[in-house]
């Protein structure tokens, strides 16, 4: 079911319904805002209709927190069976879709929107697919429900149900309930993770003496006949266990459902098969079954894959099929998936609404650390059992224990709508663009976790003192560090639990909680006070620079850049060295201890390029995407935004469009760039000349004034609120600077080592960074700490 609503109300603590928890679950799912002062929301819901006749005003009471208007749209079944009913006990009109275009919509709209929707899952092991838009189609969508309908789809909306079949989950479900007792479909399959299927299943082994079948590719473990050895055993249904009985089940179904999808796909020459429905719901044991049984029957030639959101298809396809919303011309870089606290949720059950606010948040929160409960995964999106992508052999959740689901290991984020991002045109291929350099397995995110975990308490007492050291400020800052703590911990339970994630997600992750809880810029203080200290310097840096000859002076200027990236809050070695000494004493000491060779060190390439190839046709436009606030910015990238104007290139300043850690912002940026320019000519006239200053400063020096017009010096925001820039995701405002740019500086270790290290692109492009973590350096170079990168990329 999907339920939309052009106005939003907010649940009160007290409006909890007491409806049955397993009767009502619910998923907030995606936020648009397609115009201004409408918001439409899509929210999962999954209604146990037996609850309709015995709990009427109970369900009611929860739909009422989320609609307004009353109306839901509806896919399944149900909505032609209970639509009366719906009418008359809850005062809810059902507008009916049909089933099979909602599911063929909701695929679409996933495998387009969604940059890593579709995964493998073989042997236990989770694959993240990346599906090239032009080359989706034809493909099989097998939907697995009660029963199991396949369908051919050729486009949007350009399918045909193929094929089905009646032994589906209902099957399993079913005979799983006569056999074992179990009461519900997530009983059922708790069960079979306990389960040793072999006890009743005839194993290739057991028919031939405990070997493989090797000529035919059989391992002994291959099941030869399901429930096979209960044939020649004297025992009766209450001699096996009900965990044997219920993964014997479960593996006699996915193999047939495996089975007859790949016959389908070879019917139609189809290579690619995506499984959803009730059924699938992210369990290893079914994924692995079923992708066993494609591979196995294809020869390797067929590929059975899962989707993120696969309990969702149709709910989405309802919703789209209401309003478009704008979606027609939606594109995946127009999509952030962003992983917020959701519905409470403890002990494996739901305990309402979806939270409406902040105080909600935070005092459900305290509740239960009051408790003192652990809190082991951040408050999920999705219902208990519903989804995921879950690759646990066995339970792990307590009854209470706060976590996101207790069957299997998925986060659904909300999907924000954010139309102003754009493709980094400069990119040389965005198809293979990746921007992580280092992929984010389970041993490197246990180094991170612990990294991130012992700077936690120091980042709380920044974003507290921020906001003044208030009262408010310290609940907010608790609920933050438990928040984020619940985060971390569960990605170290499972890495790929919000999908593929590298560092530069988990990072943004962290900046995105603190803005969640209304913490705006927890570096605010800090910044203004090393940019006093910078600017103070920076005239007598700028008068030591102009003594030197032009081929001195460029070294001395990235050797000035890289010594000023050393001042890092999100380095625990740099936060080490504030205790050792002024801003300006460390720039010196760093400035000091620059020699060549660096690790990398591209300098005399960059400087042939810069002093000989491009002396008489120097650069048209450079963008310079700038890092931290301070040192770095003001004595780093100003002086080398300066030389590149006095060679009459178009300068354009890069910078986040919303705080992380020290780095400086772009609406920061104007005035640092103005007191700047009360001591220098050329970045007075080129500010001018880029809007940034509108008038002449007061107290410019006179000789300055007969300064010759110069090439503009700008400033644009990147569309990031992360150390790290995914060049994927943009802001238009730099996509159409970047057009006339024939000069990339990729500066810090955010920007040019954690990230895009290795990427490519369509012009000339500099790497600067100081490595400022041990592990880093030997993993990405086999170097040290504190070796400098210089990495210059000429477009042949």
């Amino acid at each position: 079911m999907s339920l939309r609503t052009k106005k939003t109300t907010t649940a009160t603590s007290n409006s909890e319904p007491t409806i049955c928890p397993d009767a009502l679950q619910w998923q907030w799912l995606c936020e648009w805002l397609p115009g201004p002062g409408l918001r439409v929301f899509l929210i999962w819901l999954a209604l146990a209709t037996a609850y309709l006749r015995c709990d009427a005003a109970a369900v009611r009471n929860a739909l009422v927190c989320m609609l307004v208007r009353n109306v839901a749209a509806m896919e399944s079944g149900g909505a032609y069976k209970y639509a009366d009913l719906f009418k008359e006990r809850l005062g809810v009109s059902i507008e009916k879709e049909d089933e099979m275009d909602c599911l063929v919509a909701g695929a679409n709209f996933l495998l387009k929107a969604i940059r890593h929707e579709a995964f493998t899952h073989m042997d236990g092991q989770k694959e993240y697919v990346q599906i090239d838009q032009n080359e989706l189609f034809p493909f099989l969508l097998v939907n697995v429900g009660s029963g199991v309908s396949i369908i051919k789809v050729d486009g949007h909306g350009k399918f045909q149900r193929v094929s089905g079949t009646n032994v589906g989950g209902g099957t399993y479900w079913g005979l799983g309930r006569l056999m074992t007792k179990c009461k519900s479909f997530d009983e059922l399959l708790e069960l079979s993770q306990r389960g040793d299927n072999s006890t009743i299943d005839m194993l290739v082994g057991d028919i031939y003496g405990g070997l493989d079948y090797s000529k035919i590719g059989l391992s002994a473990s291959t099941i030869a006949s399901s429930f096979g050895k209960t044939i020649s055993e004297n025992k009766e249904l209450s001699d096996y266990r009900p965990e044997d009985i219920s993964l014997s089940l479960l593996r006699m179904i996915s193999y047939n459902i495996g089975q007859i999808s790949y016959l389908n796909a070879l019917r139609y020459g189809l290579k690619r098969i995506f499984f959803g429905g009730f059924f699938i719901r992210g369990h290893a044991y079914t994924m692995d079954t079923i992708s066993f049984a494609v591979n196995f029957w294809s020869k390797g030639e067929a590929q059975a894959m899962f989707l993120r959101h696969e309990g969702f298809l149709g709910a989405l396809g309802a919703f789209m099929s209401y309003e478009k919303h704008g979606l027609d011309d939606l594109r995946i870089h127009h999509l952030v998936e962003r992983f917020p606290m959701g519905a409470p949720y403890v002990g494996g059950k739901i305990h309402g609404p979806p939270l409406g606010d902040l105080n909600e948040k935070i005092s459900w929160m305290e509740k239960f650390v009051q408790k003192g409960t652990q809190i082991t995964a951040p408050v999920p999106m999705g219902a208990p059992a519903t989804t995921g992508m879950g690759g646990f052999e066995r339970p792990t959740s307590k009854g209470d224990i706060l976590r996101s689901d207790a069957s299997a290991a998925l986060n659904v984020g909300v999907l924000h709508l954010v139309p102003t991002l754009d493709v980094f045109p400069l990119l040389e291929d965005p198809k293979t663009y990746e921007p992580n350099t280092i992929d984010l397995d389970q041993d490197e995110f246990k180094y991170w976790f612990k990294i991130l975990s012992d700077h936690l308490p120091d980042l709380v007492d920044k974003a507290v003192a921020s906001e003044g050291g208030t009262d408010d400020a310290k609940r907010r800052g608790d609920a933050f560090a438990h928040a984020f703590s619940a985060h971390l911990a569960r990605l170290m339970e499972e890495p790929a639990a919000y999908g593929k994630f590298g560092l530069a997600n988990l990072l943004e992750l962290r900046e995105e909680c603190l803005r969640e809880f209304q913490f705006v810029d927890a570096y605010i203080s800090i910044k203004q006070r090393e940019n006093e200290a910078s600017l103070a310097v920076l005239p007598d840096l700028l008068m030591e620079l102009d003594g030197m000859n032009e081929e001195a002076r460029l070294l001395a200027l990235i050797e000035g850049a890289l010594a000023a990236n050393i001042f890092d809050w999100g380095s625990r070695a740099c936060v080490d060295l504030y205790h050792k000494g002024t801003i300006i004493e460390i720039y010196r000491m760093s400035r000091k201890k620059m020699q060549r060779p660096w690790r990398i060190d591209d300098f005399d390439v960059f400087k042939k390029r810069m002093l000989t190839d491009k002396k008489d046709e120097p650069y048209k436009r450079a963008l310079l995407f700038v890092d931290n606030s301070g040192a770095d910015v003001v004595l780093g990238m100003l002086p080398l935004a300066r030389e590149l104007l006095r060679h009459g290139t178009e300068v354009v300043l890069v910078a986040n469009s919303l705080p992380a850690l020290n780095d400086v912002t772009a609406n920061e940026l104007p005035e640092i760039v103005a007191e700047a320019s009360k001591h220098c000519g050329i970045l007075r006239k080129a500010a001018e000349a880029g809007g940034l200053i509108v008038d002449a400063m007061a107290g410019i020096q006179d000789d300055l004034k007969d300064e010759p017009v110069s090439v503009p010096l700008m400033v644009v925001e990147n569309g990031c609120g992360s150390p790290c820039i995914d060049f994927r995701q943009v802001s238009s405002e730099l996509a159409a600077a970047a057009k006339d740019a024939d000069l990339l500086i990729l500066e810090g270790m955010g920007r040019a080592l954690h990230t895009n290290l290795n990427a490519r692109f369509k012009c000339d492009t500099l790497k600067l960074a100081m490595v400022k973590n041990q592990r880093l350096a030997e993993k990405l170079f086999n170097g040290n700490i504190y070796d400098c990168i210089c990495k210059f990329e000429p477009v042949s």
